[in-house]
């Protein structure tokens, strides 16, 4: 998601289960492998051999070849089993990777040898919106390295300061950085962390690069899960609850933005407009519009009700990281990689003023009257947010400050940079009032 190296790499594997006892089940037994097996080289991004495996009807269909990934009851017909199965390393799939664990190949036998059967919802449905959601991988106890501190937020209170970790969540204390405790069952990376209007939600947004997406709702108190929304075959990048609460936004990186009831957890819009990953996505104050930044470096803003196209921003010519409706509704911020904070009509998609931020812009923080712009030039600005002029910088990080929470009653602003840290400042006068590694066991190396 960035172009720099990530220090802090770990890769799990994800096994399918398989119940013998039970009649094989696509979206339980199959599914899951061939997302997380296949997909990086049989997804819509890159198909080798015209061959995709990200609907139902693709993956048993035929790629360049005339012969079908799956037959039913015929393991000898099935090209893809074939070649999973292959003892020629050259042809074994999947390529370059280690063969697929005895328990998924019998997976998929039992499937084949059963006919195929399809308990899936629609055949043209995207697997991962409809496969069960993960049990994802213990974080480990301690960490050997850090990681880019992407997504972090405020408790109710502000008196915790919530970062995402490697499959978790990171509680600390706001005031000294101290570990409180510790959020597990989270996707391999965090994106966006929100609460929601009424403080009863905690959504968050995460993934697997490349794999797997999704949004967790969770219980504030202890974290437990309530349900997972919006799961895709790539990561989500961020998430946003309406004014009203009552609805949720995602931005993924298959160029998807959804809206879902939040309640119920359906369904309610697919915005297709973007044709490149959806870094970032924000409501107008009344719940009647919805804003997003794509790295297809557009700015668009869409009717929240029908998902209607209303205007797209073209001034940027770089991916759009961040967004931000002004207080008054008829303009909207975005800010970017190229390095600068714009402003701008929505009725005509006409640039109104810029700010220059240095370095790359990302998401933008909503503060009452001002807002918070973060940028790969160690520092925070705040602006004011109806005038678009500044108001102070928020300087002593070390490296690019990739994210930013803001807490209006306890005045404190949190960042969080590339190399691992989180800094907290006053928010009246920018004074830094600590800052510390959220790496768990992680010791700094000596200066």
């Amino acid at each position: 998601m960035f172009v720099r190296p990530i220090i802090f790499v770990c890769v799990f594997g994800i096994l399918a289960s398989n119940t013998h006892a039970e009649a094989p089940s696509f979206k339980r037994d199959v599914a899951p492998v061939l997302l997380n097996s296949c997909l990086a080289c049989h997804g819509p991004k890159k198909a080798e051999g015209g061959y995709r495996i990200d609907a139902f009807e693709r993956v048993t269909a035929a790629g360049d070849s005339t012969q079908p990934g799956f037959v039913a009851k015929d393991l000898e017909g099935s090209e893809a089993f074939r070649r999973i199965t292959s003892n020629d390393v050259k042809e074994r799939m999947p390529l370059e990777g280690d063969p697929l664990p005895p328990e998924q190949v019998a997976a998929l036998k039992a499937w084949i040898e059963s006919g195929l059967p399809f308990d899936g919802p629609d055949a043209k449905s995207p697997l991962a919106s409809y496969i069960p959601p993960p049990t994802h991988p213990a974080p480990p106890e301690k960490y050997r390295g850090t990681m880019p501190i992407t997504a972090l937020e405020f408790s109710p209170d502000g008196t915790e300061i919530l970062v995402g970790g490697y499959h978790e969540l990171l509680v600390h204390s706001a005031a000294d950085g101290k570990l409180i405790r510790r959020i597990p069952g989270i996707g391999q990376r965090t994106y966006a962390i929100h609460y929601s209007p009424d403080k009863s939600l905690l959504a968050v947004a995460c993934g697997t690069p490349g794999k797997h997406g999704e949004v967790r709702l969770l219980k504030p108190d202890g974290g437990e899960l309530i349900k997972v929304l919006g799961m895709t075959s790539d990561v989500v990048f961020d998430c946003a609850f309406s004014p009203s609460g009552d609805r949720l936004a995602t931005a993924a990186a298959d160029g998807v933005v959804r809206v879902f009831d939040v309640a119920g957890g359906s369904d309610l819009l697919t915005i297709t407009s973007h044709s490149d990953w959806v870094f970032a996505v924000a409501w107008e104050s009344d719940g009647s519009r919805i804003a997003t930044g794509s790295r297809d470096k557009t700015a668009k803003v869409f009717d929240a009700k029908s998902g209607e196209l209303l205007i797209t921003y073209n001034g940027h010519n770089q991916p759009v990281r961040g967004v931000l409706f002004h207080p008054e509704g008829k303009e909207l911020y975005s800010a970017g990689s190229d390095n600068k904070l714009h402003r701008w009509s929505i009725a005509e998609g006409k640039k109104a003023a810029d700010t220059g931020l240095v370095g790359e812009g990302y998401k933008l923080t909503p503060a009452g009257e001002t807002m918070f712009a973060s940028s790969a030039d160690l520092k925070v600005r705040q602006l004011n947010a109806k005038e678009h002029k500044p108001v102070r910088d928020f300087p002593g990080a070390k490296d690019w400050i990739l994210s930013t929470a803001f807490h209006a009653d306890a005045k404190r602003l949190a960042g969080g940079a590339f190399d691992g840290q989180v800094y907290i400042w006053n928010a009246d006068d920018a004074a830094l009032i600590t800052s510390f590694y959220a790496a768990p066991g992680y010791i700094p190396p000596k200066k």
